[in-house]
């Protein structure tokens, strides 16, 4: 029942993908943990330079003989005036204030060029070093950079918010589509249609794809066990991927007092911001979305934004302080166990089995 033609093309035992959660969560371990358990592995390496990508991939290599895949972050063309550079460098003083931090030098900031060059960087590393699987968010590549890939025998995921987005990831070649609900923590994938009208829940979307394309539908937000992993097939998902549930891990690479902060936390707890970034993403409220809120629909957008706060951020990691870090996280919080991936990816299926036993 586990088995189709999503375990067949990624090579794994059960369809379940663990979500590419950028921003050093997904750790070595934790990706050869969950290739080694049946699972599939996934280095979320949007913010990653190719040489920390090429290093990451080849420790992988050596914890694992199994499939496991990288994701990257679809570069969109950005601009950005000056004044609004420089009202949201001051929104932000205060803060920076509180964290002794200084003024954030301009030259910092990143340009459209910049950001393309470096996506082609990461292609040439994922093509060189053999990467089995490799996804997308925020949007489809080049049809160039697809055909190449494809030469290389690169199984491709594409991630959609609705009906249109997964049509145009089937129609560009991609093998497989990741359909990310509402529920989702962390970035919303859309890419055609605005933030408000990709707020489809998960299973509204899914089925809804699945009678609109004919390549393997991934399930993707808010699901932690066994009961969302069927809910989903019985959809017609074909399989999985899951972020908050690996993200309080023992192998994760985020910070405690993220994985604290979800662990304590109640399903009402998460909201949306794009405070952090520029681009909306789920995340538990805490002070710094609270005191950007005002300011929200005037900030610059993703990755500008996400540059100006990033020192922020880590300020705060640093010091333990949750008022200004950005804690990602699914609408299913108080599913979220602090456990190894084995014991997670043991009970996912052991629950599947009980339930179709049960019926």
């Amino acid at each position: 029942m586990l088995k189709n033609e999503m375990t067949e093309l990624l090579q794994i035992d059960y369809p379940i993908i663990q979500a590419p959660m950028a921003g050093g969560v997904t750790t070595s371990k934790l990706v050869a943990e969950v290739s080694n358990s049946g699972g599939l592995g996934t280095i979320g390496a949007g913010y990653m330079t190719p040489t920390q990508m090429r290093e990451q991939i080849r420790e992988i290599k050596q914890l694992t003989t199994n499939h496991f895949g990288i994701n990257l972050f679809v570069p969109n063309e950005f601009t950005v005036t000056e004044d609004k550079m420089n009202s949201a460098k001051q929104q932000l003083q205060p803060i920076r204030e509180q964290l002794n931090l200084p003024q954030k030098d301009s030259s910092e900031i990143p340009n459209s060029k910049n950001v393309f060059e470096t996506f082609n960087e990461q292609i040439k590393v994922v093509i060189e070093e053999k990467v089995p699987i490799c996804s997308f968010t925020f949007g489809i590549p080049p049809k160039e950079l697809i055909a190449a890939l494809k030469q290389h025998n690169i199984i491709l995921i594409g991630t959609a918010t609705t009906v249109r987005e997964a049509v145009e990831i089937e129609k560009s070649g991609m093998d497989l589509v990741v359909v990310q609900g509402s529920e989702s923590g962390g970035h919303r994938g859309n890419f055609i249609n605005g933030f408000q009208e990709s707020l489809i829940g998960l299973m509204s979307l899914i089925p809804q794809v699945v009678d609109h394309v004919s390549i393997p539908v991934i399930a993707a937000g808010g699901i932690m066990d066994g009961r969302g992993l069927m809910a989903s097939i019985c959809l017609g998902a074909k399989g999985v991927q899951m972020g908050t549930a690996f993200l309080t891990c023992i192998e994760s690479g985020a910070h405690q007092v993220h994985k604290d902060a979800i662990l304590n936390a109640n399903e009402d707890k998460t909201v949306l911001t794009r405070a952090f970034s520029g681009k909306w993403a789920r995340g538990i409220e805490n002070k710094f979305i609270l005191d950007m809120q005002k300011y929200e629909t005037s900030l610059p957008g993703f990755p500008v934004q996400n540059t100006l706060t990033q020192d922020i951020r880590k300020a705060a990691t640093s010091e333990n302080n949750k008022d200004f870090m950005s804690l990602w996280s699914g609408q299913s919080p108080r599913l979220a166990k602090k456990q190894t991936v084995e014991i997670l990816i043991k009970n996912i299926i052991s629950d599947t089995f009980k339930i179709t036993k049960d019926k």
